[in-house]
C-alpha cells in the first residue's frame, strides 16, 4: 500500500492517485486521451482540488495573526468582524 502525501499533517492524495494524474497528463500532451480517460482525469483533478482547498482552510483557520495592538488573532476573529 502506498503512503498519503501529507500537507500541514492532512493527507491530500495518495501516490498512486497523484501518478495516475501524472500519467494521464503525460498522454494527453503526446497522444491524446480517449473519453473514459478524459472523465478519469477530471475526476482526479477535482478530487485533487477539493483536497486542496480543504487543507489550505484548515491551516487558515489555524493562523494567528498579530494585529498593530499587539493581541494575537485568529483569521477567523477577522472574517467574523468584517461580517457585521
Amino acid at each position: 500500500m502506498t503512503q498519503p502525501r501529507l500537507y500541514h499533517a492532512r493527507i491530500i492524495m495518495d501516490e498512486k492517485s497523484i501518478k495516475r494524474i501524472n500519467e494521464l497528463a503525460r498522454k494527453k500532451k503526446s497522444e491524446g486521451l480517449t473519453e473514459e480517460e478524459q472523465n478519469e482525469q477530471k475526476e482526479l483533478y477535482r478530487q485533487y482540488i477539493d483536497e486542496f482547498k480543504a487543507s489550505l482552510r484548515t491551516q487558515l483557520e489555524n493562523t494567528d495573526v498579530e494585529t498593530p495592538d499587539g493581541k494575537i488573532r485568529t483569521l477567523s476573529e477577522f472574517r467574523k468582524k468584517d461580517a457585521e
